[in-house]
């Protein structure tokens, strides 16, 4: 179950860890202040930035972290091996799927980790109870695994260009990836991977309540775009869109693992 409604998680709140991975890419807004001001019951802050490779010097949490830092900041959080996670979070490129990767890269059982459908837009839309009281954690002593299949580096990117291996698919806006709009980072040039395709990830999310497609609707989709293979790895501007991504296709194809070109534009598009 990738997804949960706010139904399912208003009814099991007591029985599950939730966490706030709330990321935003505008500067106007503050994930850890709101985070203070609101947040769903019992929600534990998962910080995009901090839980990420603090040595790259790439911007939000491109690459990850070592998996002994994993370990530190997961038990930190009071997070178990068995429990049962699920991620929200309050940003539109829906940055819960980013923690939600990054968990299962790191070993955490898929059928025990999911991401609230709508966030906490959809939350608050319905009228549900929020809290700013601060969260009781009992640290833990969390173990992972790493599932290295799950990420490309540049390297790999490169060389698929001539041997197209798989094929890459950039959630950024159609206007990002053609280069007509500028990329947000000023270091960062416009344009695209040679041969990928662009694959906005707002054709797949109801705007109004930040919620995915249906499964059907997210079928005809992919189908439409000629996507019905598993040989596909997500890219975005900064790996958070893309995981989101990643998540979309899981919906509908049940023996997919989320693959992601871990740097992204950020990083492939760096000016040198």
């Amino acid at each position: 179950m990738t997804l949960v409604s706010t139904d399912w998680l208003n009814d099991n709140l007591n029985k599950v860890k939730v966490i706030d991975a709330s990321w935003h890419l505008v500067k106007n807004r503050n994930a850890i202040e709101e985070y203070n001001n609101e947040h769903i019951k019992n929600a534990i802050f998962f910080d995009l930035d901090k839980n990420s490779n603090q040595k790259k010097d790439l911007p939000h949490g491109h690459f990850l972290p070592s998996i002994e830092s994993h370990e530190k900041s997961i038990s930190k959080m009071g997070i178990l091996n068995t429990d049962r996670i699920i991620i929200y979070c309050y940003s539109d490129l829906i940055s819960s799927c980013r923690a939600w990767f990054q968990f299962l890269y790191f070993g955490h059982d898929p059928k025990l980790v999911s991401v609230l459908n709508g966030g906490m837009k959809k939350w608050k839309l319905e009228g549900r109870n929020v809290t700013n009281l601060k969260t009781k954690i009992i640290p833990s002593k969390y173990k992972a695994s790493e599932n290295i299949c799950m990420i490309k580096i540049k390297t790999q990117i490169d060389k698929n260009i001539k041997k197209k291996e798989f094929i890459v698919l950039d959630a950024r806006s159609k206007n990002r990836f053609l280069g007509i709009e500028p990329e947000p980072r000023p270091d960062i040039k416009s344009g695209f991977i040679e041969g990928s395709k662009s694959f906005p990830l707002s054709e797949l999310v109801n705007k109004k309540n930040n919620t995915f497609l249906d499964k059907k609707k997210l079928k005809n989709i992919f189908n439409l775009k000629g996507i019905n293979t598993n040989k596909i790895v997500m890219s975005c501007g900064s790996s958070v869109t893309a995981s989101s991504l990643a998540l979309a296709y899981s919906i509908i194809n049940d023996d997919y693992m989320p693959k992601v070109y871990i740097g992204s534009w950020a990083e492939y598009g760096k000016n040198k």
